[in-house]
């Protein structure tokens, strides 16, 4: 356990970032050397994996249940110095993990191909994107318990460890991909179904070394089977911080629906090069999503101990951070698009299309980074309701009028680009002053402790002797 209520704040952003980006940064270059291996499948084959991909988000969702609610909670116990509550909360989330797990397979196998063809531009998209999302769906079934552990040890301060597993997990996969998708050396190519194989057998492999690890190094959390037993309290407490959370990924899952559904009629090429530069941008954002995440737990841990002002201090370093790397992303996506973009596909209208998103996107990124930190700042505070807020206003305003836009005459796809730059802006404007809102609600002294500080502080004023 490395405590974060002391030292300086910059400095244990600066060392827990890098370790979380790594291991984010591994991840997404996994999904883009799929991609790469599949766009030599054509264009169908990419906008289906792409497009399957999305449903990502809404399992992403349920992800963030559990790893923000576990990760606030046990941050706080770490900074109230309660070992016992932060372990009976790290082995409920266990619990909740395995229910949805097997969830996420049962929904997986009867809805993927109902999903597909909502939002497709043909019968090949269709089916590339359902037989990748059934043999996905057990990468996504193993990661939440892969996300309550990660959560825990980065609540603890803790962040090389995962950091390793996902960097070998992706390793495995990297090695999987060309020979399940293209049948390098077996002669046997499995195309879009491989690169979901590929992907499911790394996981598994990823989650079976994360309980290793938890078993023979980890001191401060650690299983319990005598916590299995489902606690309604505490369940209920996990649920209050993480289910707002979650409900931010069904946001951004319905987001990207409207996106593919309002591209479709601009064929598969469309599809494609949207699914790349998104892919791209995400690796992007990798960055000033670490920071964010590293700011959150040094944030809880100082909720949990009571320091407001070192609360306050974590995200205006935070900010700052993000707000300098994300205006160099930015420079670089306007004046050099090819050189994040190269390689992906031969085809050059998915190509136009992914330089065209990226160019636009891009000036949303210092915004886009913004809603990181703040979404940190609500996690740490142990309330995310705003953060469900902030996202529903930009769902709302974006795909009301991108959906009325798309049935205009002269409907141009550039417009949904435009549109996403004007409700990210709009988004991160509402979550600074949700946030300033919270902090004065849950830092600002009450009345009596103010009272209280003041006496505490006052000089003593000798009485004067009367004369005799």
């Amino acid at each position: 356990m490395k405590d974060l209520t002391n030292g300086s704040i910059v400095r244990h952003i600066l060392a827990m970032a890098p370790p979380i980006m790594a291991g984010m940064i591994s991840i997404m270059i996994c999904q883009l050397v799929d991609l790469y291996f599949v766009s030599g499948l054509g264009d169908a084959a990419v906008a289906g994996v792409a497009a399957a991909g999305n449903a990502g988000f809404l399992v992403n969702g349920l992800m963030q249940v559990l790893g923000v609610g576990a990760g606030a909670l046990i941050a706080h116990a770490v900074g109230r110095k309660d070992r016992r509550d932060a372990n009976l909360i790290f082995n409920q989330a266990i619990v909740l993990s395995v229910l949805f797990g097997l969830s996420t397979l049962l929904a997986g196998a009867a809805l993927s191909r109902a999903y597909m063809r909502s939002i497709a531009a043909d019968q090949a998209t269709i089916e590339a994107g359902t037989t990748y999302l059934l043999w996905f769906m057990p990468a996504l079934a193993l990661q939440f318990a892969t996300q309550v552990m990660g959560a825990a040890l980065r609540a603890t301060g803790i962040v090389r460890p995962t950091m390793l597993v996902q960097a070998f997990a992706v390793a495995i996969n990297i090695a999987l991909a060309p020979v399940l998708i293209t049948g390098w050396g077996t002669g046997h190519p499995l195309g879009v179904a491989g690169a979901g194989l590929a992907s499911s057998i790394a996981v598994g492999i990823g989650v079976l070394v994360l309980l290793a690890y938890f078993r023979k190094v980890e001191r401060y959390v650690a299983f319990n089977p005598a916590q299995w037993r489902p606690q309604p309290h505490h369940l209920k407490r996990i649920l209050n911080v993480g289910l707002p959370a979650g409900g931010e990924f069904a946001m951004m899952f319905i987001f990207m629906a409207v996106v593919y559904y309002v591209l479709r009629d601009f064929g598969a090429a469309a599809q494609a090069g949207f699914g790349i530069g998104q892919r791209v941008l995400g690796l992007i954002n990798m960055p000033a999503l670490a920071v964010g995440l590293a700011a959150g737990p040094i944030a809880g841990q100082n909720v949990g101990a009571a320091n407001a002002a070192r609360v306050r201090e974590t995200f205006v370093k935070a900010a700052l951070i993000v707000t300098i790397v994300m205006t160099g992303f930015m420079i670089l996506a306007q004046v050099k698009p090819e050189l994040l973009l190269a390689g992906f596909s031969n085809d050059r209208e998915t190509m136009d299309i992914a330089y065209l998103f990226l160019r636009i996107i891009s000036l949303n990124m210092v915004a886009q980074g913004l809603i990181f930190t703040c979404s940190s700042m609500f996690q740490a505070l142990g309330n995310t309701r705003p953060v469900l807020l902030s996202s529903a206003t930009r769902v709302f305003t974006y795909s009301l009028p991108a959906i009325w836009l798309s049935t205009r005459p002269g409907f141009r796809m550039e417009y949904v680009w435009y549109l996403s730059v004007a409700a990210t802006m709009l988004q991160a404007g509402l979550s600074l002053w949700l946030l300033r809102r919270e902090f004065r609600k849950r830092l600002t002294p009450a009345p009596k402790e103010k009272a209280l500080e003041q006496e505490s502080t006052e000089p003593i004023v000798p009485l004067a002797r009367e004369p005799a």
